[in-house]
């Protein structure tokens, strides 16, 4: 069972720790809602250096262009999505 739901409004983690990390930056920090739950998969940040661990929640995630970029020219419609992993999401509450 996953912690969050289609729906549910979440915020990227603003973190940037050394590494390989899987959550584009320009997203950190930003709101979103998540789409759907892909379910659980092995951490991609664990794998890149041969390593394994308990597996980690994979969720699409979407955000408004404008949310992204505040001088975003295109539609106000426009969304980016992106999958991200539960350790990266925090809920907005």
């Amino acid at each position: 069972m996953s912690r969050l739901s289609p729906g549910a409004v979440v915020r990227v983690r603003n973190d940037y720790p050394p590494g390989h990390i899987r959550t584009p930056v320009y997203l950190r920090g930003k709101q979103g809602v998540v789409e759907r739950y892909f379910g659980a998969f092995e951490n991609p940040e664990r794998l890149a250096y041969n390593l394994t661990g308990p597996k980690k929640d994979l969720y699409k995630v979407r955000f408004r262009a404008t949310d992204l970029w505040p001088d975003y020219q295109g539609s106000p419609k426009d969304v980016i999505e992106a999958d991200i992993y539960d350790h990266w999401l925090e809920t907005m509450e």
